[in-house]
């Protein structure tokens, strides 16, 4: 699926659907799931729907042993392997920060 190519709003009921998808081939009633999640039904209804808070879905995730997919979700940002060789055995000490020619320039009067 494109998401770039749907709304904001049919993003949120895209992820809704998926949610109640989920829950329902896990076999897990709205009732149960709220009280396992420690959330009203209402709030169920709300996830499923397309709203609610980032709190809400991670507790509904976590009670649907789906947090894995979060990793999916937004991956972890990891060091490329090229970027990795050129700093072999080199660690980072201070930023350099911008010099000016005039600062270079008192640097050397030193």
């Amino acid at each position: 699926m494109d998401f770039y190519t749907i709304s904001d709003k049919g993003i949120e009921q895209e992820l809704g659907q998926r949610i109640k998808a989920l829950r329902l081939r896990k076999n897990v009633t709205q009732k149960e799931l709220a009280r396992s999640a420690t959330l009203s039904v209402n709030t169920i209804k709300s996830l499923e729907l397309g709203h609610g808070k980032l709190s809400n879905l991670i507790a509904v995730l976590r009670e649907l042993e789906a947090l894995e997919h979060l990793d999916n979700f937004i991956p972890e940002i990891t060091i490329s392997p090229i970027q990795l060789a050129k700093m072999q055995g080199k660690v980072r000490q201070r930023a350099s920060g911008e010099r000016t020619k005039d600062q270079v320039k008192d640097d050397m009067e030193w």
